[in-house]
């Protein structure tokens, strides 16, 4: 079996990659070791910047993403018992946000690439990469693909990564001291935009999924289990935490998930090897306080379809020798910006009054400043 670009992993940036080369001409496989059901059901990200939206609708699969995606023109910063807004339409006119599930993203891209014909198989056994050198080709459940590239959008645990030789990357990570409990409640948004909030007792967010559905995150020890948050402390802790402004009350309902996800930051460099391409978790995370995972993934698939286009075209491998510079740039803004966000909005032990007194001091800077509150709002949305 022969095809152009061998696709390891059906999550947003495998399929997607897919898609995008089947609108350049370009065949493509994808293997993905879960079933169908398991990707489409998998709860993560739910903030679209505005060039993913863009992405989406220009590919021809954001028709339901327009219908129910909730797009969002502000957050608001909530600390010290009151609520501040950053407004995206007058500190960044013509962009916003918009709240869609990743699942929903997964979603539509499944049904764009069957539609289309294309060949995504799930529930794929002991896929392994070989050949990066020169000829490239991928082996899994007793058959062989041969190929021109290889694209590793397996994630953080997928096997693409580690098909690097050692010593070819240089890992950059840092865990933090804390993570997140995550929670999807089967009730109605108490806000209309996303509210993230600073207390002693630690970071809360409130955000949503539809009219219908909202999703929470708690700040919780790095060693929590979800055995140790009933649906009682639960609640009682989101309110505790966000009914910090006068006038604001928290409704509840039922918790239909919750998980615990660690907070850390990693990057590889460089974000190629050969004929292998990293995108997306394959090469890098960042703390979801900035709510750049998806959007990252989602701009390294840009590049690469952009550099995979032109060596198909004409042979030039130009783009694709500068494949990993490029997408490093918005890698490392986004790793910044992810780091600010989460420094000045968490509570850390080992803090002194001191540090605390300048998180504050720095709070009250960026709900004060236009400057500074633009350079939020720039970098929340997504640079250009």
């Amino acid at each position: 079996m022969r095809t152009q670009v061998g696709i390891i992993g059906a999550g947003p940036a495998g399929l997607l990659l897919s898609h995008l080369l089947h609108l350049r001409g370009i065949s493509s496989v994808v293997l993905e070791k879960r079933s169908r059901d398991y990707v489409e059901r998998r709860v993560r990200a739910g903030v679209l910047e505005q060039g993913t939206v863009d992405t989406l609708v220009e590919a021809g699969v954001g028709e339901r993403l327009r219908r129910e995606g909730l797009p969002h023109h502000g957050i608001e910063l909530r600390y010290g018992g009151a609520g501040h807004r950053i407004a995206f339409e007058k500190l960044v006119p013509g962009r916003s946000i918009t709240v869609y599930g990743q699942q929903e993203v997964v979603k539509d891209l499944i049904a764009a690439r069957l539609a289309a014909g294309g060949d995504v198989r799930f529930e794929v056994e002991d896929v392994a990469v070989h050949g990066l050198e020169a000829e490239p080709y991928l082996t899994f459940g007793g058959e062989r693909l041969d190929c021109d590239v290889i694209a590793g959008c397996d994630g953080f645990h997928g096997v693409s990564r580690p098909s690097v030789p050692e010593g070819v990357l240089s890992v950059f990570e840092r865990d933090y001291p804390f993570a997140w409990l995550g929670i999807l409640a089967r009730v109605a948004p108490s806000s209309e935009e996303l509210i993230y909030t600073r207390t002693e007792r630690g970071f809360a967010l409130h955000s949503m999924r539809s009219p219908t559905v909202s999703r929470f995150y708690l700040q919780v020890p790095a060693d929590a289990t979800v055995e140790e948050w009933p649906d009682e402390r639960i609640w009682a802790e989101l309110k505790a935490r966000l009914e910090s402004v006068p006038g604001f009350t928290l409704a509840t309902g039922e918790i239909m998930e919750k998980g615990v996800t660690p907070m850390r930051a990693f990057v590889v460099e460089p974000m190629q090897y050969g004929r292998l391409y990293l995108a997306g978790d394959a090469a890098h995370i960042v703390p979801p306080t900035g709510a750049k995972g998806l959007n990252l993934a989602v701009a390294d698939v840009r590049v690469l379809t952009d550099a995979l286009a032109a060596y198909f075209e004409n042979g030039s491998t130009a783009l694709l020798d500068g494949y990993s510079e490029a997408c490093l740039k918005r890698v490392w803004r986004a790793q910044h910006f992810s780091w600010w966000m989460t420094t000045l909005l968490h509570t850390f032990e080992d803090d002194d009054p001191y540090g605390r007194r300048l998180q504050l001091s720095y709070l009250d800077y960026v709900t004060s400043s236009e400057a500074a509150a633009t350079t939020l709002a720039e970098n929340y949305v997504g640079m250009p």
